[in-house]
C-alpha cells in the first residue's frame, strides 16, 4: 500500500516536472549509471557494469532522438551525443574505465548548461526564443 502511493508520488512529480527539468534529470542520471558502472566494474561485475553503461547510451541515444533538428545548436548537440554514445560503447566492450572520465564532464557541462537556460527561461520565456523546441521551457534545441 506505501509503495502506491510513492509511485504515484513519482510519476506526478514527473508530471508537473518543465522539458527543462526533465533534462536536468536525464543528465543526472547518466551521471549516476556512470558512477555505479565504475563501482560495479571494481567489484568485478560485468553484469551490471555492462547494463549501467547500457541504460546511460540509452539515455543519451533518446536525447539525441528528441532533438528538432531545424535548430543550428541541435546539429551540434547531435554531433556530442553522437560521440559520447561512441565513447561508452567503447567503455563497455574494452572495459576502458578512463573514457568515463572523458565523457563525465561533458555530461556535467551539458546538465549545467541546460540547468542555467531552464533558469534563464523561467525569469523570462523570451530568453532562447527560437533556438529550439517549440516550448517555452527550453529553447535549446530539444523537442
Amino acid at each position: 500500500m506505501m509503495n502506491y502511493g510513492y509511485q504515484q508520488y513519482k510519476t506526478q512529480s514527473v508530471e508537473t516536472m518543465t522539458k527543462g527539468e526533465m533534462l536536468i534529470l536525464l543528465y543526472d542520471e547518466i551521471n549516476k549509471r556512470l558512477l555505479r558502472a565504475r563501482t560495479y566494474f571494481e567489484k568485478g561485475d560485468n553484469e551490471l557494469f555492462e547494463a549501467d553503461i547500457q541504460r546511460a547510451i540509452d539515455i543519451v541515444n533518446y536525447l539525441s532522438k528528441s532533438l528538432d533538428r531545424k535548430y543550428p545548436i541541435s546539429n551540434d548537440l547531435y554531433r556530442l551525443y553522437d560521440f559520447i554514445t561512441f565513447q561508452l560503447s567503447r567503455v563497455k566492450s574494452g572495459r576502458n574505465l578512463d573514457l568515463i572520465d572523458d565523457v563525465t564532464p561533458l555530461i556535467t557541462d551539458l546538465r549545467e548548461s541546460f540547468k542555467e537556460a531552464d533558469r534563464m527561461t523561467k525569469k523570462d520565456p523570451s530568453v532562447g526564443a527560437g533556438i529550439g523546441t517549440t516550448t517555452t521551457s527550453i529553447n535549446l534545441g530539444v523537442g
